[in-house]
């Protein structure tokens, strides 16, 4: 009888490189907080107007497939396009790789529309925001789907829970011709990352308060699990594929699926030890399941995924995108951005990352503030965007804006959270809306 191989690393290095494409896309992932219209509130999952019964209704109504957990829904897909919920409820809506942000746009605007009768039958709104602005983690339950339970259990930080429970984000995703063209990417992010995160940051108020952060959805993320969350590290030259693997493997699992079962194994063993661990074998899908469950702000998969903005609305979600459009898909623009970094060193990077959720656009880095290089970043992009002449330079309007104030949404927030508002949550949600 012969014996099953057992899992190696060059099986796992096979996923990264054949996510080489010679065509270049852009994803986007738009996350959203649902809340009740008539309280402010956290939407539910079980209710009779909760977010179950308002997927079930769109299902119908549109012709969307469940997706289920243990019998639960848990999202929707049709085709490409999927609408799924995060740990408390968040609806993200991911949509099929485009080649132009306009069709991203307009996808994303005809699903809305699509929704919108029926979230307005159900009293729901969808928050362009970064955090639950009322309800907190102690009053959100988790839906009904066996791997938050286990996460819930896991992730030791401090805000894990408002990480799982009450946050929403962007996340954007690119794609690479090389193993060379990836991991030049992947630098790029990882040290646009601080800087992204600030001009995006829009989640000053949670819980009916000012927090004193620009970005509670990041200070969160620095507060979930320093195993797996956070800014990665690797920005130096030689990093590759290999690197990458390297730390998944020496990252405590979560938990593995074996047929209909999730099955605990609460960190007691790293991916490398799992792999010669004579208990289970190791099958590739043991590690795509371990690769999900680590969450650095810039990830590789078999393409790259950035993930660490808050949600934003009016325009600046597709801003987003734009920006890293403009800069990772032109090699001159790549180079000109390390130029802009080169005094800069790792711990320059991972203590502006450190300082963002608080202080955001003015945050200091080397002599000068994240404002002062906003700009910068986002002439690149657009000098970039406009020698692809497809017209989606629009799309950085709504930042430039921002960035020629020196100001990101959470300053707009603020000053209207003390001034026209009047600390009044329901003025906050109108406008977030």
């Amino acid at each position: 009888m012969q014996t099953k191989q057992k899992l190696a690393k060059d099986d796992i290095l096979k996923i990264f490189k054949q996510g080489c494409k010679t065509e270049q896309t852009i994803g986007l992932e738009y996350e959203r907080l649902p809340i009740f219209s008539a309280t402010s509130k956290a939407c539910d999952y079980s209710s009779e107007f909760g977010i179950c019964n308002f997927l079930r209704n769109f299902a119908r109504e549109e012709n969307w497939d469940y997706i289920t957990d243990d019998y639960n829904i848990i999202g929707l897909k049709q085709e490409h396009d999927t609408i799924t919920l995060e740990p408390g409820c968040q609806l993200e809506l991911s949509i099929k790789p485009e080649k132009l942000i306009f069709d991203l746009k307009n996808k994303l605007n005809k699903i809305d529309t699509f929704m919108q009768p029926i979230l307005n039958k159900f009293g729901i709104k969808l928050l362009g925001y970064g955090v639950s602005p009322l309800s907190t983690n102690k009053n959100i339950h988790l839906i009904p789907k066996k791997r938050y339970e286990i996460m819930a259990k896991y992730l030791w930080g401090i805000l894990s829970d408002v990480m799982m429970r009450e946050t929403a984000g962007v996340q954007c995703c690119i794609d690479f011709s090389s193993e060379e063209d990836a991991m030049e990417k992947y630098r790029t992010a990882n040290k646009l990352s601080p800087f992204m995160t600030a001009m995006f940051a829009n989640s000053p108020i949670r819980g009916g308060v000012d927090t004193g952060y620009k970005s509670f959805r990041a200070l969160s993320w620095l507060n979930t699990d320093n195993d797996r969350c956070g800014f990665v590290g690797r920005i130096e030259d030689n990093v590759s594929f290999d690197d990458y693997v390297d730390y998944l493997l020496e990252t405590p699992m979560i938990f593995i699926n074996r047929g209909d079962s999730v099955i605990p194994l609460n960190g007691k063993l790293t991916f490398s030890e799992f792999m010669q661990n004579n208990d289970y074998d190791a099958e590739i899908e043991d590690f795509e399941l371990h690769a999900n469950l680590y969450f650095p702000d810039v990830r590789l998969r078999n393409f790259i995924e950035i993930r660490n903005h808050d949600c934003v609305g009016k325009g600046l979600q597709y801003s987003i995108p734009a920006i890293y459009k403009g800069i990772l898909y032109n090699k001159t623009a790549i180079d000109e951005i390390n130029d802009l970094f080169k005094d800069f060193e790792y711990k320059d990077f991972a203590e502006a990352r450190y300082n963002v959720p608080k202080t955001a656009m003015n945050t200091k880095i080397g002599k000068y503030f994240i404002k002062d290089y906003a700009k910068e970043i986002l002439y690149i992009a657009e000098k970039s965007l406009i020698e692809m002449n497809t017209n989606e330079e629009k799309f950085l309007e709504p930042i430039k804006e921002l960035a020629e104030q020196g100001i990101c949404p959470a300053d707009i927030l603020i000053k209207n959270w003390y001034g026209l508002w009047n600390k009044d949550i329901k003025n906050l949600i109108k406008y977030v809306s």
